[in-house]
Parts: C-alpha cells; sequence; structure tokens
C-alpha cells in the first residue's frame, strides 16, 4: 500500500494510507514500526517526506549509461557517498540554491529510493529485501562545481546542500512492491523528459546493494537508500542544462508516484 506522512492543519504529524477511490485514511503507528489503518479520513495539510532518514547512503554510477555519459569507468563494487539528513524536503516545497556558498552548476538526479525498516548487519542479498519498510522517489540535486571542481571531490558538500534531497511522495510498502527491479524511471525538467530508465538496468541491484552496505555498516531502520540515477543528467548535455529559479523537477516512477519540486533562490 501507499502511505503518505502528513501535517495536519493543526500541525500534527501523523501517516495516513492512500485509497484510490476515496480519500486517505489516517494509520496508528508508522510503516517503520507498524501500523494499523483507522477508519478516520486523514484531514492533509501538507505533505511530508515519508521518512525523517537515520541515514543517507547514496550510490555512484549504477547505471551504465550514466557512467559512459559523466566519462567516469564503472568499478567492481558499488561506489557509495552520504547525503547529510538536512538535505531532506518534502514534497512540493522548494530546492533553494544557497545563499552563501555559491554555484551555478545545479543539477537533478532522478533515483529509486530504498527505506530500510528495520536494523540489519551482513545480510545476504537473498534476505536484503525482508528488511526494506518500502520505496519511493527521490531527487539527488546536486551542486557539480562544489561537487567536482572547488577544494577537489567534494561529492557530500556539494550533495548536502539544504532541501538537496527531495523525498516522496509517498512510501511504497514491499508487500505491495516486491521486486523493486523492473521500474520505469523518468526524470522530467519543465516537462521535458530528461531521464527516462528502468531499475533493472541498474549494475547494482537492491538486495546487492543492501548486502554490500550492510558488511560495514548497520543499516538502521530509517535508513534511506538512494540507488544511483540514469543517463540524462544535466551536466551531461550540450550544452550542459542546470537548474535554474522557478524550473519544475518532476520524479515519477511505476507503482510508487511522481515527486516534483520547484527550483527557486534563497530567500524564493
Amino acid at each position: 500500500m501507499k502511505v503518505i506522512r502528513y501535517e495536519d492543519p493543526s500541525g500534527k504529524i501523523h501517516h495516513a494510507v492512500e485509497r484510490q477511490d476515496a480519500g486517505p485514511l489516517r494509520v496508528e503507528g508508522d510503516p517503520l514500526h507498524g501500523f494499523q489503518v483507522t477508519g478516520e479520513t486523514a484531514i492533509i495539510g501538507k505533505i511530508l517526506a515519508p521518512v525523517v532518514p537515520t541515514m543517507i547512503w547514496c550510490i555512484g554510477k549504477n547505471y551504465r549509461r550514466h557512467a559512459d555519459e559523466v566519462g567516469m569507468g564503472v568499478d567492481e563494487y558499488p561506489e557509495v557517498f552520504a547525503k547529510g539528513a538536512n538535505a531532506v524536503q518534502d514534497p512540493g516545497q522548494p530546492i533553494r540554491f544557497p545563499e552563501r556558498a555559491k554555484s551555478s552548476e545545479i543539477d537533478y538526479e532522478g533515483e529509486l529510493v530504498v527505506v530500510i525498516g528495520r536494523a540489519c548487519k551482513d545480510v545476504t542479498r537473498q534476505q536484503a529485501l525482508d528488511y526494506v519498510a518500502g520505496y519511493t522517489c527521490g531527487d539527488d540535486v546536486s551542486a557539480r562545481d562544489w561537487q567536482l571542481k572547488t577544494g577537489g571531490s567534494q561529492w557530500c558538500r556539494g550533495k548536502s546542500f539544504d532541501t538537496f534531497a527531495p523525498l516522496g511522495p509517498c512510501l511504497v510498502t514491499r508487500d505491495s512492491l516486491a521486486d523493486p527491479g523492473g521500474l520505469r524511471i523518468q526524470t522530467q525538467v519543465n516537462g521535458r523528459i530528461m531521464q527516462d530508465a528502468n531499475t533493472r538496468d541498474m549494475i547494482h541491484d537492491v538486495p546487492a546493494l543492501i548486502e554490500f552496505l550492510s558488511q560495514s555498516t548497520t543499516l538502521l531502520a530509517g535508513t534511506v537508500i538512494f540507488t544511483g540515477t540514469p543517463s540524462g543528467v544535466g551536466m551531461a548535455q550540450n550544452p550542459p542544462l542546470w537548474l535554474k529559479d522557478g524550473d519544475v523537477v518532476s520524479v515519477t516512477i511505476d507503482k510508487i508516484g511522481t515527486l516534483t519540486n520547484r527550483v527557486c533562490g534563497p530567500n524564493g
């Protein structure tokens, strides 16, 4: 099922399940610790990111065509980096340009995002999906100048600016999406399709990523894993297509939904 996290008009935060032909129903509990559906219609003031991450892991160069377009080779092991939890942004809320850490090369990266539901360590790929709470859409927004040019290789800094990790619009629970392979993923900028691929094209699939990450690190409940972006990023266009004030970025994944965020200046 699709679970949304939301703020009601009084400012209290709840979860609800979406229904196809009726309004969402509020639930008691949450997707990480278990929940029960009530018969109460959810009164939604604002949709929030579906999870407050305990950690954000990201995977680079996990689609071969993307590795090719940016001129980087593919390694035997997944390329891992992290984003700060401060970077999370809600659906429909702005991706803000930083005020002081100036960047003129802000890029989009639509991705399938995995949310871990219970702590795991040293799991096999056969066990991996048992620890997943669900899946959502993400945009690994990146300041390419800070990431690649300023002060050497600054991947974490260039990808951890506030609002640079939009998540949503919902969490699709694992029982509703047993296989995260074979999902079409598409990113649009101002309605123009820039990325169009399928998660079956990942070099390292979701079970392999969970197995690899858990070998060195306990993946706590609430850990978020950005699984890599397909080809079509802005830096690979000719000329490059950098995001600007007023642009609208949408990431759509089959069986999950569409995450949409507007780009704006620091005070917009």
